[in-house]
């Protein structure tokens, strides 16, 4: 049976006046809502603790600012933390689903967890060659002489990687909501033939 707009409308009303349904959106609302914090804390923490990180020794000084992949990762777990607590509040607000919103957090969620993701890979590589070195080119382990650096870089991308975890999560919860909410949209071609596309 087709679902008319004022159908539509009754549903969303009940949804969000009380009533089974009611009562099931509220917590469903409240799990992403938590599901979008979760991320935030974890990356704050990252980037605090990559922020704070410099060593000084008889070898020299070195610090996360002198590592093009750990600025990245800084500024990526900043990035990331700002669109989790803008996320959950506006998660947390008791509005009916548009399909505008759903597309807008399907496409931010995805273009976030490409982005904390890659902050974590080539972090992971810096810490891969900090510890091994590299014969090929000469290059000597760098955290025997820095070790505390070393430790909290690790501890650093380690929490960067969980947060990327949680927007994988998160990409696969707001693709579903998506795609298993609204239909296909119909549209017509010059032959006036109806083909499907998104629609709510």
């Amino acid at each position: 049976m087709a679902t008319t707009p004022t159908t539509m409308a009754k549903e969303e009303s009940r949804g969000m006046h009380g009533g089974e349904n009611g009562g099931e959106n509220e917590r469903v609302r409240t799990a992403e809502m938590l599901m979008r914090v979760v991320p935030m804390g974890l990356c704050v923490a990252a980037l605090v603790m990559m922020l704070r990180n410099s060593e000084s020794n008889d070898y020299g000084s070195l610090s996360y600012s002198d590592l093009g992949a750990f600025r990245y990762l800084v500024h990526a777990n900043g990035i990331c933390a700002g669109y989790s607590l803008l996320s959950a509040i506006i998660v947390a607000m008791p509005r009916p689903p548009t399909i505008s919103r759903a597309w807008t957090f399907f496409l931010l969620d995805q273009v976030l967890t490409y982005t904390i993701l890659a902050a974590g890979a080539v972090s992971t590589e810096v810490l891969y060659l900090a510890y091994k070195g590299d014969v090929a080119v000469t290059w000597s382990s760098a955290c025997g002489s820095f070790g505390g650096f070393c430790h909290k870089a690790t501890a650093s991308v380690t929490i960067t990687l969980a947060a990327a975890a949680c927007y994988m999560v998160l990409s696969l919860v707001s693709s579903y909501r998506l795609f298993s909410r609204f239909d296909a949209p119909v549209a017509c071609t010059s032959k006036g033939i109806e083909n499907p596309g998104f629609q709510e």
